[in-house]
């Protein structure tokens, strides 16, 4: 690479070593390129490896990419900003303006809410296991349209028969359904604290206990007894009859299967401690016990 002057009439000590503040910036651009390799400075613990490695900038402006999949601060800020204004314009749109189907609008506020807590609770209390995907923005072909089915069934049946989407008793039921079913969600995501995760855990590891406190004294899943009730009110309140049914069904047969499967693994993990949790309490969930 050829340089813009001679370099015969630098004096040696001036060519080894730059001037101060290029020093500090050459060694500061180092250290972020080896935080970017390592994932993180030796000797930290693998959740402060989680948190360094959110602060490293990118090397250039070519690694400043968006929507490629990686746990980067640029995506982190693009999604929440993205959840973030869903739920304040669609609260705005369903309290504010004057609208004749405000239950549109609080169901695209409840998913605002939804996504942006499960990134929260895995950020708080699980970081070493938290990547874009726990948004859960992507979390399964079958929620995808699930969650697509809901909207187009409300925006067909309000063209062609309006007249059943009117706000009333059976919206406000479904409302409070979806509050209190995320509630139930995000108290369950709080207490269990490390010991949450959106993955089957197939191996019981050290920091693994049995949590029986709070909300789970009276409710074995209440994660999932949020997820049930927050589906089945999205859809009561939309008035979305042909979902409602749907969801009904389909969450019951994921449940019922998911729920069986855990507790097989909870039996093994903690033994007589889990069957005696297990006598004690309920899953909240219709037909499941």
């Amino acid at each position: 690479m050829s340089s813009p002057g001679p370099i015969a009439d630098q004096d040696p000590s001036d060519a080894a070593s730059p001037p101060t503040g290029a020093s500090t910036s050459a060694q500061t651009a180092a250290s972020f390129t080896t935080l970017r390799a390592n994932r993180g400075p030796p000797g930290l613990s693998p959740a402060a490896t989680a948190h360094a490695h959110l602060l490293a900038v990118p090397e250039s402006i070519t690694d400043f990419r968006l929507f490629d999949g990686e746990n980067s601060p640029q995506n982190i800020a693009v999604y929440g900003f993205g959840l973030g204004a869903l739920f304040g314009a669609s609260l705005i749109l369903a309290t504010v303006v004057e609208t004749s189907i405000p239950q549109f609008w609080f169901f695209l506020a409840a998913l605002g809410v939804f996504h942006s807590l499960e990134y929260i609770a895995i950020a708080l209390f699980n970081p070493t296991k938290l990547n874009l995907d726990s948004f859960l923005l992507n979390h399964s072909p079958e929620y995808t349209m699930a969650t697509v089915s809901g909207v187009s069934e409300f925006l067909i049946e309000y063209y062609f028969f309006p007249q059943w989407k009117t706000w009333g008793f059976l919206n406000k039921i479904g409302l409070i359904m979806v509050v209190l079913g995320q509630a139930a969600r995000t108290l369950a995501m709080f207490s269990a604290k490390s010991n949450f995760s959106h993955h089957v855990e197939y191996y019981k590891e050290e920091h693994h206990v049995l949590v029986t406190d709070g909300i789970y004294s009276v409710l074995r899943h209440p994660s999932y007894f949020g997820f049930y009730y927050w589906a089945l009110g999205s859809q009561l309140m939309l008035m979305n009859p042909v979902c409602f049914i749907g969801f009904g069904g389909a969450l019951y047969y994921f449940f019922s299967e998911r729920i069986e499967y855990e507790e097989e693994l909870l039996i093994r993990f903690f033994g007589q401690n889990y069957r005696d949790y297990k006598a004690r309490t309920s899953t909240g969930i219709p037909m499941i016990k």
